[in-house]
């Protein structure tokens, strides 16, 4: 087969890769393929989830920038798959489809006192601080001293940072001007990190933690029983041990601001009435490798708990979906000939960007396979008219290049990176 037409949705790094694969030597039978987004700007959590202040991770979206101006490629931005158009439409207009769409909701912890006000998710905070439209209008409690985060992966580590850091250095990044503002008003003097188990299976990586190490204007404490088994076999296992092991013995500077590490302690009940004032959490001890509950809790004061326990796929119309994983079943990438998924859709909210890379590839192949073997139905014409008609917005690649060089050229003149549109009016305006 031939002039295959396909559809990639969402536009992050599973569906970058994707794309990628798809240009590649290899495909040379890809005569064309649609990218669609829901969301007016692309490259979903590189744009809207990586932490302001890691820039050269950010850089990644130089790469896929070129790709979305590949002259094989039609770019369908602010378009919804489900509402604006169905499943089975895109399907009948392509001959396959690649679903790339991340893992947008978030694990719940079942405990009391979760849906208070003040009590949020990670996503919700960290897409408030990145600028994405759908959260620009929310706004967070920083009049309280301390702030809980339920977690110790590299999300909490970042939402630590980013509320304890000065002011001054986030300037310097691309962060929404509407948490900058907040950030300059903020009381947050410390950030607990709650962590159910022990140090030697902190979710967080080295140099993360090792980055908050070098501080000498932010404290960072260890408490709770940091064990004396054996130790890890990774070597970057054994290095965040040692590294927890020293802040644990190391007497804080007296800064302004602290984050504080709390090991074998679980959050059970967020404390308060309409909104939250503090969060009772449960000390746990370790038997044969589990984390226990014990009868020994504190009551922690704060007004903001921010839950940081994983992201979650949410269904898809007209796919298949595992409830208990959050993924679409595939096999190699494949729900069926002609339907294929990558990225944390199809295997779950783990790995860094780069692991994409490897999965897309698979899911590329997979879809490659099926069609060289004559298993892909021929696609009927007429999408991009499709999307006019049903879209309210379409942009296209030069209403992102629109955005991309205004918010470039606004933060040239402030020494940044760039100055984020960050709700739908605005994006819609310069797009035009």
């Amino acid at each position: 087969m031939s002039g295959l037409r396909v559809a990639v949705v969402g536009t992050g790094p599973a569906g970058m890769y994707a794309l990628g694969h798809l240009l590649g030597n290899d495909a040379d039978i890809v005569e064309s393929v649609t990218v669609l987004d829901r969301l007016p700007t692309p490259f979903g959590l590189v744009r809207a989830g990586v932490a302001p202040d890691h820039q050269k991770t950010k850089k990644v979206q130089v790469g896929f920038g070129r790709l979305l101006r590949n002259p094989r490629v039609r770019c369908h931005f602010n378009v919804a798959i489900g509402s604006d158009i169905s499943h089975a439409e895109l399907r009948s207009h392509h001959h396959a489809v690649v679903y790339a769409v991340g893992a947008s909701g978030s694990r719940q912890l079942g405990i009391p006192g979760e849906d208070k006000a003040g009590s949020h998710t990670a996503t919700e905070f960290v897409a408030w601080y990145n600028g994405h439209p759908d959260f620009s209008g929310r706004s967070f409690d920083l009049t309280s001293p301390r702030v809980v985060v339920v977690g110790n992966g590299n999300v909490a580590l970042d939402i630590a940072r980013v509320l304890t850091w000065p002011v001054d250095e986030l300037t310097r990044t691309d962060i929404a001007d509407h948490a900058l503002a907040a950030l300059r008003d903020s009381r947050v003097e410390e950030v607990v990190l709650l962590a159910r188990r022990g140090p030697d299976t902190a979710a967080f990586t080295s140099p993360e933690l090792l980055a908050l190490t070098q501080r000498d204007d932010v404290d960072v404490v260890v408490e709770g029983d940091l064990g004396d088994g054996a130790e890890p076999r990774a070597y970057g296992d054994r290095l965040k041990l040692r590294l927890l092991r020293e802040l644990a013995e190391r007497e804080p500077r007296g800064a302004r601001r602290r984050i504080v590490f709390r090991f074998l302690s679980s959050p059970v009940d967020i404390l308060g009435g309409d909104r939250a004032s503090g969060i009772r959490v449960c000390h746990n001890e370790l038997r044969d490798g589990r984390a226990v509950p014990t009868d020994t809790t504190t009551d922690l004061d704060t007004g903001l708990v921010l839950r940081s326990i994983g992201y979650r796929g949410q269904p898809i119309d007209g796919l298949p979906f595992d409830q208990r994983s959050g993924t679409v079943p595939h096999t190699g990438g494949r729900v069926e000939p002609g339907v294929y998924v990558a990225g944390w859709i199809k295997r779950g909210p783990t790995g860094v960007i780069g692991t994409n890379k490897h999965d897309a590839a698979e899911t590329v192949r997979a879809l490659l396979d099926d069609a060289r073997a004559g298993h892909l139905p021929d696609p009927v014409d007429g999408f991009d008219s499709l999307v006019t008609d049903r879209a309210a917005d379409p942009i296209g690649i030069d209403g992102w290049t629109a955005i991309d060089t205004h918010e470039r050229r606004q933060g040239a003149a402030l020494h940044r990176p760039r100055v984020k549109l960050t709700d739908l009016p605005q994006l819609l305006a310069h797009a035009r």
